[in-house]
């Protein structure tokens, strides 16, 4: 059996990666072979990441061109004064940290700003979703492990 040989300080250095860019896992393939690292996420994790672009509901909508169709009505209407919390990217959304476990955030529940609100996976790499301001959670508006679009709307916080 032959014995694995790894570069200690490469493992540190990652590791370090991981704690200062708040990434929840690393992969690396060299040869023939593979390393990954991986930390869990617990419920408490403040982002480090910068708050998605939020738009009040309360902003007046841009006035629509002459003989267009009206637009459907969004579930920021329902709950006027919220603020949407939309998708900052593409991916799969995660409203647990880990299966099993309880959600970050549901209806009713009171968030401070910064507080993680759900993860986005994108390219392999788990992405937390800060409340863009402190309020109550009206409304959430996607299931785990769900699709999410660029600019899709997640939460309704009031």
């Amino acid at each position: 059996m032959t014995k694995l040989k790894v570069d200690v300080d490469t493992v540190r250095e990652l590791a370090n990666l991981l704690a200062d860019t708040g990434l929840t896992e690393i992969e690396i393939e060299q040869d023939d072979i593979k390393l990954r690292l991986e930390r869990k996420v617990q419920q408490t994790v403040m982002a480090s990441v910068p708050a998605p672009a939020m738009m009040p509901a309360s902003q007046p909508a841009p006035a629509a061109a002459p003989g267009a169709a009206p637009a459907a009505p969004s579930a920021a209407d329902a709950h006027p004064g919220s603020t949407e919390v939309l998708s900052p990217m593409v991916g799969t959304a995660y409203v647990a940290p880990e299966p099993g476990a309880p959600d970050f955030v549901k209806v009713g529940d009171t968030v401070t700003q910064g507080q993680t609100l759900l993860i986005i996976e994108a390219m392999k790499t788990m992405n937390p979703v800060p409340a863009p301001k402190a309020g109550k959670v009206v409304a959430v508006l996607i299931e785990n492990e769900q699709p999410v679009e660029y600019e899709q709307p997640l939460f309704l916080i009031q």
